[in-house]
């Protein structure tokens, strides 16, 4: 029988991280993702699996825990919201760039500054072009619904170790704290010393036979021996843009507009597609699922089909540019979003599709 519970997106991602097997989480508070903490530490998943939970003294402290325990192979988590994770951009793009797995994620708040509490997608740039210094990408995974904040906790582990890379889920203050039912899986085991030292040969575990010591750092002085790093880089991310686009078709296959949203906002979308489809309007949603890789390819296959795009973003319009590079001048892309914790409502989707790319 299936194990079903009503959650918000914040719990969902703890008790997933619980059953996928993490060894350990290192974060800090801050709204709209507190609970992921509070849940964590109400639960004691020390005393179910095993599992290491800390709040530590900040941002930066949390994500540095995280680079030394991924270090050693472990499965490790962190969680923040938007000023939270720029805190964090450091020591991410160490852990980018020394090559560890590690999941994190980001309920994202509006900004720039301390900005709200409410919900915003305003991080979209600073999550898919490496928010910190240096040539790095982030694995990035946006959820729709509460189930999707839960699936991604271990889809997320897996992407990690498949390509040694930190994962992040973006999320937004609107999935974050909404309640719906969620499936629950069964509880996988944590790895084992033996199992780790021989899927991450890598790892800082110790003297062990037969091999010389691992020693991890992003460090590296040698500018000929750091350009051939970065290069080997850039081939993993090529690789993961050729294997890991993720994105769902909503009602495209007679569409003659397109909408393009992520996340909640693909959830409003939706709704604004249910509602044209009374008027006879033929208009279809195209929801990325993977932001990086993006979905590229889909997006411009579209266009070649219908008359104009509409990106809808909780921001002034920062994915608009990929899609507009996706579709490269073939139809008319325009965007349409709300700031400030603000959210887009179905009507003025619809409103904004039909002045902006209908009438425009």
């Amino acid at each position: 029988m299936k194990e079903l519970r009503l959650m918000k997106g914040n719990e969902a991602v703890a008790e997933a991280a619980i059953r996928a097997g993490a060894d350990g989480y290192f974060g800090y508070p801050i709204t709209p993702q507190s609970e992921v903490l509070e849940y964590l530490m109400a639960e004691r998943p020390f005393e179910r699996t095993g599992m290491f939970v800390l709040q530590a003294e900040s941002e930066v402290a949390a994500i540095n825990m995280i680079y030394g325990a991924a270090s050693t192979g472990k499965r490790v988590f962190t969680s923040s919201s938007s000023p939270g994770v720029s805190l964090k951009q450091e020591g991410i793009s160490y852990i980018a760039g020394a090559e560890l797995p590690c999941l994190i994620l980001n309920v994202v708040r509006g900004g720039p500054g301390l900005g709200t509490i409410q919900p915003s997608q305003c991080d979209y740039f600073q999550s898919t072009k490496g928010g910190g210094h240096g040539d790095y990408r982030l694995i990035v995974l946006a959820p729709a619904s509460v189930q999707e904040m839960y699936d991604f906790v271990d889809l997320g582990f897996e992407l990690g170790a498949k390509y040694l890379n930190p994962v992040l889920i973006l999320s937004d203050g609107v999935i974050g704290q909404m309640m719906e039912k969620v499936e629950l899986s069964e509880q996988k085991p944590r790895m084992t010393e033996a199992e780790i030292i021989a899927k991450f040969p890598w790892a800082t575990t110790g003297k062990t036979p037969n091999r010389e010591r691992n020693i991890i750092t992003s460090l590296n002085l040698i500018p000929e021996i750091q350009e051939k790093h970065v290069e080997k880089l850039h081939q993993k991310y090529l690789k993961i843009q050729k294997n890991e686009v993720r994105f769902e078709k909503f009602q495209c296959d007679d569409a003659e507009y397109l909408l393009v949203a992520y996340g909640s906002s693909a959830r409003i979308c939706q709704k604004a597609v249910d509602f044209a489809r009374e008027k006879g309007l033929k208009l279809g949603l195209l929801r990325p699922i993977t932001l990086f890789p993006f979905p590229t390819e889909p997006i411009a296959e579209m266009a070649k089909q219908v008359k104009g795009i509409l990106t809808v973003e909780m921001s002034l319009g920062q994915m608009v540019e990929d899609v507009r590079l996706a579709v490269n001048g073939k139809v008319k892309v325009e965007h349409y979003g709300r700031v400030g914790g603000m959210i887009p409502s179905p009507d003025g989707v619809l409103k904004a599709l039909e002045q902006l790319i209908i009438g425009g």
